[in-house]
């Protein structure tokens, strides 16, 4: 089985804040996203990583819990906070993917792998899935995603109750949507973020949200 998740910034103390994540200290936090994890995904699983495994948290100490991470197979994605996990004295604690990876499910189809959202992803107009992190949005997110017809989604713990995700959920959770051929720079600038009230056509006017 296949699983992505992203940002789980252990050893961040200053993530229970920004998040409002339910935990009184970083290591609750730390316990909870490691028991979280290996609650879901398999040892013969597969899991990618889509950055920011962790932060203010030393190479040895973070090595230290990737090996509490029962999965044997995890892909990791760079991201902004990442320690270079190409590095020879940690070699093999991931496996190390590019910044943009791409993944091919049922027949063929696309999953684009980032740890930035991205626009435009390749495939857009094929039914291609991007997923991503990054933002540490909410569900609501990527339903406003699913919403606007956009088949992109943010895999980061804080969208997805502080636990993976799999490939199964994701490809159920756009099951039914007719994806966009092609987004023209009009219709991306009119796009309502999803902190906003959507009408019917998904009208509005932005706002920022302060998390992101």
């Amino acid at each position: 089985m296949i699983w992505f998740t992203s940002d789980t910034h252990f050893g961040h103390v200053n993530a229970l804040g920004f998040c409002d994540r339910p935990w009184d200290s970083v290591e609750d936090m730390n316990d909870a996203l490691v028991d979280n994890i290996n609650a879901c995904v398999a040892p013969t699983d597969t899991l990618y990583h889509l950055g920011d495994f962790s932060f203010r948290m030393s190479m040895a100490d973070a090595c230290e819990l990737r090996r509490r991470i029962r999965c044997r197979n995890i892909h990791w994605i760079p991201g902004n906070h990442d320690k270079d996990w190409r590095q020879p004295a940690v070699a093999g604690t991931f496996i190390c993917e590019p910044h943009i990876a791409v993944l091919k499910f049922d027949g063929g189809r696309k999953v684009v792998m980032c740890h930035y959202p991205i626009m435009d992803w390749p495939g857009l107009g094929h039914g291609a899935i991007h997923l991503h992190g990054h933002i540490h949005s909410t569900r609501e997110y990527n339903e406003w995603n699913r919403h606007m017809r956009l088949l992109r989604y943010d895999v980061g713990v804080d969208a997805n109750g502080y636990k993976p995700v799999s490939l199964d959920e994701v490809s159920r959770f756009f099951d039914g949507v007719e994806h966009r051929r092609r987004v023209t720079r009009g219709q991306w600038a009119s796009m309502v973020p999803p902190e906003i009230g959507l009408d019917e056509e998904g009208g509005g006017r932005a706002t920022q949200d302060a998390r992101l």
